[in-house]
C-alpha cells in the first residue's frame, strides 16, 4: 500500500488514522496537491490529496479510501453497523469534510502555509472572524451531539476521525476550543486526539515538510 499526501492535511490524516487503527503497513509519499509525480497523478486524476494505491489499485479521495479499508479490513471496524449509527456516522464525515474543513483550516492556511511555506502573509482578518464568527455555531452543534467518548455510539469511528482531524490544523495555528465555553467538545477533542492512531498520524507529518 502507498498513501500520496502530506501528513499535514486533514484529509490525509484521515486515511493515516484509519491505517494505524487497522494496523496495515504502507509507504507514506508526503507530497503536496498537484505534485507533478506520474505515480501520484495517475492515481489522483484531480491532483488532489490523498491518494492510494494498493497494488495497482488507484484511488483518491479519503472518504473513498476509507470506505475501500473498511471492507478490505473489516476489522476493527470504523463504520457501524447499525442503521440509524451508519447514517449519522456518514454524516459526520461529511460534515467534516465540507461544513467544517473550509473553516478550521483557516487559522492554519493564514498562520501557517501562506507565511511559513509559501512566504506569503497570512490574512489575520479572516482568522479572527473564523474564531469569533464561524467557528462558535459550529462548536455549538458539536457541543449538542457529544454524550460520551465518542460521537456515534460506543466505538471509535470514521465519525471521530472525519470531525476531530482538523482540530490538529488548529492546534498548529495557536488556537484550541475554549474549554470554558464548550467544555464536552475540548476534552473529547483532547480525548481523540490523544488516541494512539492520532498520535502516529500526527508524527507523519514532521516527515511532510
Amino acid at each position: 500500500m502507498k498513501l500520496y499526501g502530506t501528513g499535514y492535511s486533514p484529509y490525509v490524516r484521515k486515511v493515516l488514522v484509519a491505517l494505524a487503527e487497522k494496523r496495515q503497513d504502507f509507504e507514506h509519499i508526503p507530497l503536496f496537491f498537484h505534485d507533478t509525480d506520474p505515480a501520484f497523478q495517475a492515481a489522483s486524476p484531480l491532483g488532489k490529496i490523498p491518494a492510494f494505491d494498493d497494488d495497482g489499485f488507484l484511488l483518491a479521495d479519503s472518504s473513498a479510501i476509507l470506505t475501500y479499508l473498511e471492507a478490505k479490513v473489516p476489522s476493527p471496524a470504523l463504520y457501524p453497523t447499525d442503521a440509524k449509527a451508519l447514517g449519522r456516522a456518514i454524516w459526520f464525515d461529511k460534515y467534516g469534510d465540507t461544513e467544517m474543513f473550509d473553516v478550521i483550516i483557516k487559522p492554519f492556511a493564514n498562520r501557517v502555509v501562506k507565511p511559513k511555506m509559501q512566504g506569503k502573509p497570512g490574512d489575520e482578518a479572516a482568522v479572527t472572524k473564523a474564531l469569533t464568527e464561524e467557528l462558535p455555531p459550529i462548536y455549538d452543534y458539536l457541543e449538542a451531539q457529544i454524550d460520551g467518548p465518542y460521537l456515534v455510539g460506543d466505538a471509535f469511528s470514521i465519525a471521530d476521525i472525519s470531525v476531530v482531524t482538523g482540530f490538529h490544523n488548529l492546534h498548529l495555528a495557536g488556537e484550541r476550543v475554549d474549554a470554558g465555553r464548550w467544555p464536552k467538545l475540548a476534552a473529547y477533542v483532547d480525548a481523540i486526539l490523544a488516541r494512539p492512531s492520532f498520535v502516529t498520524a500526527l508524527a507523519a507529518r514532521t516527515s511532510a515538510n
